[in-house]
């Protein structure tokens, strides 16, 4: 496990297909509709391309598609988180994004061998609430590919 899951963590919860996943809040910029994405020639299938976001050109990953998750319609609760780690801002498209909870670093499980479909490489560790578990995504490892390494030069 990571060692910046430490003390109490604030986390931005979204959806993918029927499992709830949690993003560390420092990490997250913003959380926006979607809006037009205009795709950019030669890219992974995952990057959907990019959004002019307050003046910022912002590339715009599909987490389904990078989950190897089935790709669904668009709806009105489909949303748009923007995370930034070190230097990069990206976009991430997800079903919903629910809540804001706090999480104990005591509560997080070492990610199980097999999550849902979601390869386990993106998986931080599972905090298992009451009646929910909460999958916290690597930022590092989602976007640690040669792919998303050109994001810098989008």
């Amino acid at each position: 496990m990571s060692e910046h899951l430490v003390g109490d963590l604030k986390v931005i919860v979204f959806q993918l297909q029927d499992e709830e996943y949690g993003i560390p809040v420092q990490q997250v910029r913003s959380i926006e509709k979607v809006e037009h994405i205009t795709r950019v020639p030669r890219t992974a299938p995952f990057i959907k391309g990019v959004i002019n976001l307050r003046g910022v050109v912002t590339p715009i990953i599909d987490l389904r598609k990078r989950f190897g998750l089935q790709e669904l319609e668009e709806t009105e609760s489909t949303r748009m988180i923007i995370v930034s780690k070190e230097d990069i801002e990206v976009g991430f498209i997800v079903d919903a994004a629910n809540d804001v909870i706090d999480i104990h670093k005591d509560i997080i499980e070492p990610a199980p061998e097999v999550v849902g479909s979601v390869e386990v490489e993106y998986i931080q560790g599972v905090a298992k609430l009451e009646k929910r578990l909460i999958v916290m995504i690597d930022l590092d490892e989602v976007l640690k590919t040669d792919q998303t390494l050109a994001l810098q030069g989008i």
